[in-house]
């Protein structure tokens, strides 16, 4: 080998190892960065000798195998934490405060006053529970609108991030493509490219297709094309207040609406659409459950002509619980049998004229003289009370729209509006466990394929200081070699 080859060769040494180096000095920095992927500098012998070349480490089966398991797992725990809000409302475990419980408290109460008639205060304890349930629905109503509001305002924010994310996902992929047609090292660019990625599979379910140059296409869960060349525009118009009468907009993407999951172990992938599920699906459904008992309520104390054989006969009309009409006067009209009548349950009341005078409970009266069944104020008399109990545990017409039974009790209707919330919640719970676990495990993986190891970087480091060294030997014994020479020369 002569001097100059020498000479060359430890020089090419000191760049490779100065490169290979800087590799690994930035996979250390990175170390604990969850968006960055490991790069390797990899040496290669051609026509004009050693030459290092940067590749990223990357697995594209793992990577979205985790983006599917980003949208499941943050779908569920979105609809999870609508579920447990709801479930709040209600008292949390065994639903204390639910309409369920001041039911049969309610039923309790009036065999109660049944076996005392004479009690006032039992009367008045009566009184007081079936304001509970008045209460407990007016309440919990008024909780399901505020989901859909809550709901409502996260996805108008959600399809701003998501607007946001594809318009930078277009100078991203147009940097990669351009970089790469150059022969430019695109990894930086590339990361970013899976971390937009990752933000919006979190949003919405996607797919990617890739193209020449890395150039990547994006379409939705639905086959809706979200990225191709150019973003999509996703677009959706907010609704300020909400009623049961209300219906939210819709969610769009160029055009196509994107549709809600279904079901306690949702089918939604991305929190957007378990938003819409809980939105326009389960807080719907659960208002007009509410609604019904409600509706039930008010047809089961309803005050009925107590001797329709005498003429004139007086019309039926709302006797314990009332509601309130649009002017927020009192309303002593009976709902008809078996139709859902939206927003029911949060103008219901007890009316005002048991408040006043508990006995009318017992003996009529509350719509006035005409329905008194106790004419001569006996306080032994029960028939009107054991006639409310007897109501309570006889089967009625609901609203099949509200997805219960529609032959019920009033009671059992009631139980099965919880058992309804509570099946969602566990099948929702022990689904969000599921898929969190399969979202952390592929999460794992793809960092034991992509993510850096220190243990390995500062074990090549090593192996670098080693390579330094020995091009510093060999220039060393060059340098002697030339002094030789001079010296010789001289």
């Amino acid at each position: 080998m002569s001097l100059a080859s020498a000479i060359s060769t430890a020089q090419t040494i000191f760049s490779n190892t100065g490169i290979q180096t800087a590799i690994v000095a930035k996979n250390i920095q990175n170390a604990g960065n969850p968006d960055y992927s490991r790069r390797l500098a990899l040496m290669s012998v051609g026509s004009d000798g050693y030459t290092i070349s940067i590749q990223r480490a990357q697995n594209d089966a793992l990577f979205k195998q985790t983006l599917s398991y980003t949208s499941d797992a943050s779908a569920q725990a979105r609809l999870g934490d609508g579920l447990e809000m709801l479930r709040s409302v209600l008292g949390g475990n065994n639903y204390p405060s639910s309409p369920s419980t001041y039911i049969a408290t309610l039923r309790t109460s009036l065999q109660t006053y049944s076996s005392s008639s004479s009690s006032l205060a039992a009367g008045a304890t009566a009184v007081a529970n079936a304001r509970d349930i008045a209460n407990s629905l007016n309440a919990a109503s008024a909780a399901a609108q505020n989901l859909r509001a809550t709901a409502d305002h996260e996805i108008r924010d959600q399809v701003a991030d998501l607007n946001k994310y594809l318009s930078d996902f277009q100078e991203v992929n147009n940097g990669i493509v351009g970089a790469l047609a150059t022969g430019k090292d695109a990894s930086d660019l590339l990361d970013k490219r899976d971390n937009l990625l990752k933000s919006i599979s979190s949003i919405i379910g996607i797919s990617t297709v890739e193209r020449q140059n890395h150039d990547t296409v994006i379409y939705s869960s639905d086959g809706a094309v979200l990225f191709e060349t150019v973003p999509r525009k996703v677009t959706f118009s907010p609704t300020e207040n909400f009623d049961a009468t209300v219906t939210g907009g819709a969610v769009a993407i160029d055009g196509v609406p994107v549709k809600p999951g279904s079901g306690g172990n949702t089918t939604s992938q991305g929190t957007l659409t378990a938003l819409l599920q809980l939105r326009d699906t389960i807080a719907p459904e659960m208002q007009k459950q509410l609604d019904e008992i409600a509706r039930g309520l008010i047809k089961t104390f309803a005050e009925s002509d107590p001797d329709p054989a005498t003429n004139p006969v007086v019309a039926t009309k709302a006797g314990l619980f009332q509601h309130k009409n649009s002017a927020g006067a009192a309303d002593s009209t009976v709902p008809a049998d078996g139709i859902w009548v939206p927003g029911l349950a949060a103008s219901i009341i007890v009316n005002p004229a048991a408040v006043a005078d508990p006995t009318k409970l017992r003996d009529g009266g509350l719509n006035g003289p005409d329905y008194v069944s106790n004419t001569t104020g006996a306080a032994g008399y029960t028939a009107r009370l054991d006639k409310y109990i007897t109501a309570m545990s006889t089967k009625i017409s609901f609203d099949p729209a509200a997805g219960l039974s529609p032959e019920t009790t009033l009671i059992d209707y009631a139980s099965s509006s919880i058992g309804w919330l509570e099946q969602l919640r566990k099948s929702s719970a022990s689904a969000e466990t599921t898929k969190t676990a399969m979202y952390a495990q592929s999460s794992q993986a793809l960092s034991n394929e992509t993510g850096v190891s220190l243990d390995e970087e500062l074990s090549l480091m090593l192996d670098l200081e080693q390579s330094y060294k020995a091009s510093s030997r060999l220039l060393s014994a060059v340098d002697e070699m030339i002094q030789t020479l001079l010296d010789s020369v001289r």
